[in-house]
């Protein structure tokens, strides 16, 4: 009966992320409450376990991709240094991209403007502020980088097409 659950539960979390993205790959699935824009972009085998995308920029995910639970993706922010205090109407608009072979931990924050390289994990927690070179390993806020994949080993990996 869990099981059937679970499967209940996957589909209509995956049902939800392709109907709020712009356009998916060939293999997506959400097994958390997940919801794009319609200006995403999906690449293939991209798994979901909670992630939802706040703005009006373009986000693009690549192949291979897995999110933990709670995390989520900024594309636009206010304007502080406009007319009025907080900040004004102007909404500044910036891309999201996330190479292939990503992961994400649980509870991650990527805000606008960010490119996270291929290969690149993103620790539990971390809030991603600039750009995180491939293969890297990054965490903390905001996230920095703190260990890297072994190249060689990674391409092999691919290679092989040893995905998830």
């Amino acid at each position: 009966m869990i099981k059937l659950f679970k499967r209940i539960r996957s589909l209509i979390f995956t049902f939800i992320a392709k109907k709020s993205s712009g356009n998916f790959g060939s293999s997506i699935k959400a097994n958390g409450y997940t919801r794009l824009n319609k200006y995403t972009r999906v690449g293939k085998n991209v798994h979901f376990n909670g992630l939802i995308v706040y703005g009006k920029g373009n986000f693009v995910i690549g192949d291979n991709f897995h999110s933990g639970f709670g995390c989520k993706v900024l594309t636009s922010y206010h304007n502080h240094l406009g007319d009025a205090i907080p900040y004004d109407e102007t909404l500044i608009v910036k891309d999201v991209i996330i190479e292939d072979n990503v992961w994400l931990g649980i509870n991650v924050t990527v805000l606008a403007g960010v490119t996270i390289g291929e290969g690149a994990i993103i620790q539990a927690g971390s809030v991603v502020v600039s750009d995180i070179n491939e293969l890297s390993i990054a965490g903390g806020h905001p996230a920095k980088v703190f260990a890297s994949r072994d190249r060689k080993k990674y391409d092999m990996l691919k290679k092989d097409g040893k995905f998830i």
